[in-house]
């Protein structure tokens, strides 16, 4: 799969939360921290400073439109950033949430009926393959079913990068997506997305954010 697999499920999920919840869709960020997959070439990342200050400028330009609330879909791991602005964003009342979660994504592995575990399905494994052979098939290469590898303990993740532990990019079994499981995971996103937007857009201490 490409280099911009991350951005264009990202992209997708914001796709079909706008078209299911309403709001103001946003175009996608497509440079963010991506440093554990420097040794892959073509790899371009933003630094942990840099992200949130993005963020920022955007929601900056959101409060002038009166837009106060924004609900940030991130299909990145690597982008650890977002969590510590998300969680300084909200401390006098909910204006910005992350999505999908970790408990997002499990629900929506189950709901699909992945065979693959949260932790073992790291990286263009069953679940991404399926989102992109539903919305996207011409971006899978035909030969995806035979880059199958596991690399179930990854101590040393942040030091030594995702090479380190797969050289072909995969940690997980892409032969076992299907076009069916990526549909049935970006139906169960989009009915998860309900419970943070409803958090950010219900009115809170009187006051009703923008969405």
């Amino acid at each position: 799969m490409p280099l911009a697999t991350d951005t264009v499920i990202a992209a997708l999920v914001a796709d079909r939360i706008a078209a299911d919840h309403g709001g103001f869709l946003l175009p996608a960020v497509t440079v963010s921290c991506s440093h554990e997959h420097t040794a892959f070439p073509g790899t371009v990342s933003i630094s942990a400073t840099t992200l949130p200050a993005v963020v920022a400028d955007i929601r900056g330009s959101l409060r002038a439109s009166g837009i106060d609330a924004l609900l940030i879909v991130n299909a990145h791991g690597g982008n650890y950033a977002l969590s510590n602005l998300v969680q300084e964003a909200n401390t006098a009342r909910p204006l910005v949430a992350l999505f999908p979660t970790r408990q997002d994504w499990q629900q929506a592995r189950d709901a699909a009926g992945l065979h693959t575990t949260l932790s073992a399905d790291m990286h263009a494994g069953e679940l991404e393959t399926s989102l992109l052979l539903h919305a996207a098939p011409d971006l899978v290469r035909p030969g995806h079913p035979a880059g199958d590898h596991d690399a179930p303990e990854r101590p040393h993740l942040l030091t030594l990068g995702i090479q380190a532990y797969a050289p072909n990019g995969v940690i997980g079994h892409p032969s076992l997506a299907t076009a069916g499981k990526g549909r049935r995971i970006l139906d169960a996103l989009s009915r998860a997305a309900a419970a943070p937007i409803a958090l950010l857009t219900e009115p809170f201490a009187g006051h009703t954010p923008g969405r």
